[in-house]
């Protein structure tokens, strides 16, 4: 298990100035970035690389998401402390350690099963209880549906009509749409039972959203 040094902390504080210095202004959500020592997700080895503001492999061809992207997708989630919140794509845990610093409820769903095996291992030895589910994530968690907010860590082809309707009325959906490319941040709010918004903002890459929705078929 490894150890949060006052070093760790002055890196974090660093990584946080840079996040705000890259127009990061919700203080609840560096104050959550603060608060998670991202060098618990990686090997020792890689110490120094954890608080960079990159992405870095964690095997099985997926990354741990530059702390920017986390941050922007969380600032745009704007997560209130009673919210529900469903996490399409747990991958190494690290975001879905961030909404937990925003609220309790939080349900996050992996579709590989060796990252799925590992966060949850990762999870319990740090004490954190997200509610953790193995499937295919493109297609949301309907069984606990409805959620006051859903965020995507994955770059999908368009925006599943499946996790717009698994939204309470009010409540928004954050997701990185475009080719395998890049992908164009869009913000999705219900407004009201069959009326939704649409806001698009800055263009980013990530992993293909794998599943029925996503980029493949077939689990």
């Amino acid at each position: 298990m490894q150890t949060d040094t006052y070093r760790h902390k002055g890196m974090r504080r660093a990584l946080v100035k840079l996040l705000r210095d890259k127009n990061i202004r919700d203080e609840r959500v560096l104050a959550a970035i603060d608060a998670v020592p991202r060098h618990f997700f990686f090997e020792k080895a890689f110490v120094e690389q954890a608080y960079q503001d990159k992405a870095f492999p964690i095997g099985e061809g997926q990354t741990i998401s530059q702390p920017y992207t986390v941050a922007f997708q969380t600032e745009l989630l704007d997560v209130k402390p009673t919210d529900k919140v469903l996490e399409i794509g747990t991958g190494s845990g690290y975001q879905c350690a961030v909404l937990l610093q925003l609220t309790p409820y939080v349900y996050t769903i992996e579709y590989n099963r060796a990252l799925y095996d590992k966060a949850r291992l990762f999870f319990k030895k740090y004490g954190l209880h997200p509610h953790t589910f193995h499937g295919d994530g493109s297609e949301g968690l309907p069984q606990h549906a409805p959620y006051h907010k859903i965020i995507v860590t994955a770059g999908a082809p368009g925006v599943p009509k499946s996790l717009m309707r698994q939204l309470h009325v009010g409540g928004a959906l954050v997701i990185p749409v475009g080719d395998e490319k890049s992908q164009k941040m869009v913000r999705i709010t219900r407004v009201e039972e069959n009326e939704f918004t649409k806001e698009e903002f800055s263009s980013f890459k990530f992993v293909p959203l794998l599943g029925k929705s996503g980029w493949d078929t077939g689990m």
